[in-house]
Order: C-alpha cells, then structure tokens, then sequence
C-alpha cells in the first residue's frame, strides 16, 4: 500500500521511529556482491558476514536480498554449512546494487496499531557509485510486507541518523547539510522533514565524522544511543591523528547537549580501534558500528589491543544482552560495517 500524497505525514498519522533496542520483528540484509566495493577481497568476507547471519538467526527473523537464483543456493549452501537457522532465513530475489542496506532500505515506523515505512530518495552518497537498483528497495518490502509507504521527497539515508525512540535524534552537518544531498532545502527544512517523518523534536548536530568515510560522516561511526538519555562517543588518544580534533569537536559538542526531556547526555568514550589500513588508504574502522539485535549486540572487532576495551564497555552497557564480537578487519573494507550493512523491522508495540 503505497501513500503517494506527500501533504499526509507520518506524524499526522502517530507513526514514530523507534529506537534500535526496540523488539524487532526481523532483520534486512542485502548480501554483498558488489567486487567493486570490495577489491580483490570480497570473498575474504564472507564468513564473517554469514556469522552475522547466524547470530541474528538465533534471535529473530532474517531476510535477505539476493540477485538471482544461483547466489541464492550458493549463500543457502554456506549458511547451512554453518549451522544457521533456516527456518528464520527469508530469501528476496530483490537485485541491489551494493550491500549497504541501512541506507538502501526503507526506515520503519510504528504507531499503536501498524506499522508503515519511509522511502526516502537515495543517492548513493551524493552520486558517489549507482544507486538505480538500491532505490527500488523500500518500494518492493512495501510489497511484499503489504504495509503503507511514505515517500519522501528528499535524500536521506538510515546511517546519519541515530534515534532514541523519544523524540531525539543525532545526525551530523557534513552529511545532512552536503550540498550534494539536498541543496535545495534549508537546516529547518531538513528538520522539518526530519520531524514529519521520524517524529523528532529535538535534533542534536555534530560536526564531521572519521577519516576514510565516503558517507561523509555518518553518525554510525561516531555516536550512537545506547538507550534512553546514554550515548557511546568515539575518542581518539592519537594527537597525530586526523580524527583527534574531529572528534573532540564532537565531543564538546555532546557535553553541551540536551535531551528533549531537558536531561543532560550521560556520554560514554570509547577509544577508537587502532588504524586499520589496507593498500594504503586508511579506513573508517569504528566500535561504533554496532548492530543491537533482539537478545545481543553485534561489535565489529579489529584484531587490535583496544577491541577488548571496547568489549568490556558493550558488556557493562547491555547488561540484558549477550555480545558479539566479530572481525570486521576485511569487512572494513568495503567502508562499513554491521550496522551499516543491516536495518531492523520493528515488531508493532
């Protein structure tokens, strides 16, 4: 069911985005085939990619966007070759263009009663790489879950945007206010749209985000709610470092944060994990790239001495869920990870 009038806003209708550690329904992936996203190492991700499949599938609800048939039976081979559960495995032979479902796919909204999406327009970061197959995405879940669709008509994408299900949202300048995705609009209007959209009403911007982030900032390699009125920020030690003065700026920024509730921010810094370089391009490797599953939390690791500080920090915060830990050094790659590569389908309140 597709909503084409762009004068009925979610909002009007009590539609709001919850936060990540809401119940989830289910899990959307789109499995990664793009070689060009991962040069002369994608298939190197696969088994780390298909633990995060069976971890989820522990939990909840998997569907996967796959191209055709023959990737079909060949990521059903492997995933059974690994003990996942198939029975919470749901196939999709929707085509991508690339694996970033968090900013191809739709972002789900709920209200008392149902639940809807946002079709937000995509780009692909500003034209950086096609988009042509990512873009149809939300439209085709609309189908298939049979749920009413909002379209959108500005560019915006799932990972600058970090909610904590009470009407506060933290997103960033470089990436909301590029010129390269709505020059057209103004700051207000962009949380205007924000508020129509997501229900937000307090929108909390910080500067610029990490070194090697082609997203040109997203929030989920910087800061990220941990639940109500908690954040977990990003720090780095290295004064050398291209991200000491980044984030710190954001740092700062946070300190003088309020919630909507008037609250101060209860902030928590975490080390950034030590460089991780490939072919001497400096990548966005970051904690913060975590993906809050139903009963866990998924960390990606980086075969460095701070991923074990990262861990004990995740596990004195989700005190509720067990955590995972998962190397994400060739995953990383690709300038993403966990969170980046998945979107959550809340379950109805």
């Amino acid at each position: 069911m597709q909503d084409t009038s762009l004068n009925i806003k979610p909002v009007q209708e009590g539609y709001f985005f919850p936060a990540e550690w809401h119940k989830h329904e289910s899990t959307w992936l789109s499995y990664p085939h793009n070689e060009n996203s991962w040069p002369g190492k994608i298939d190197s991700i696969f088994p780390y990619y298909n633990k995060f499949i069976k971890h989820l599938s522990e939990d909840e609800k998997v569907h996967i966007n796959v191209l055709n048939n023959d990737m079909l039976s060949r990521v059903e081979c492997q995933l059974k070759a690994i003990g996942t559960d198939m029975a919470k495995i749901h196939f999709h032979l929707f085509e991508t263009n690339d694996a970033w479902i968090r900013d191809h796919g739709p972002a789900f909204v709920i209200n008392n009663k149902e639940k809807a999406l946002v079709n937000w327009e995509y780009n692909a970061w500003g034209g950086k790489y096609p988009s042509d197959k990512d873009n149809l995405i939300p439209h085709k879940i609309a189908e298939y879950l049979g749920v009413k669709e909002f379209s959108a008509d500005i560019v915006m994408e799932g990972g600058s945007v970090d909610f904590n299900g009470l009407g506060d949202v933290i997103t960033t300048e470089s990436c909301l206010l590029n010129e390269n995705r709505n020059p057209q609009l103004t700051q207000s209007a962009i949380e205007q749209r924000l508020h129509d959209y997501y229900r937000v009403n307090n929108i909390i911007w910080l500067k610029e985000g990490v070194e090697g982030d082609d997203t040109d900032g997203h929030i989920d390699d910087l800061t990220r709610f941990v639940n109500e009125d908690t954040v977990i920020t990003m720090v780095c030690e290295d004064k050398n470092s291209e991200d000491y003065n980044v984030l710190n700026r954001n740092l700062d920024i946070l300190k003088k944060s309020r919630l909507l509730n008037g609250k101060q921010l209860n902030i928590i810094e975490m080390l950034m994990p030590q460089d991780v370089i490939y072919e001497d391009q400096k990548l966005p490797a970051s904690y913060a790239n975590f993906y809050i599953a139903n009963n866990k939390v998924i960390v990606p690791l980086y075969q460095c001495k701070n991923d074990d500080k990262a861990m004990q920090i995740f596990e004195e915060v989700f005190k509720d869920r067990k955590i995972i830990g998962i190397d994400s050094t060739d995953i990383v790659w690709g300038l993403g990870s966990f969170h980046c590569l998945s979107q959550q389908e809340p379950a109805l309140m």
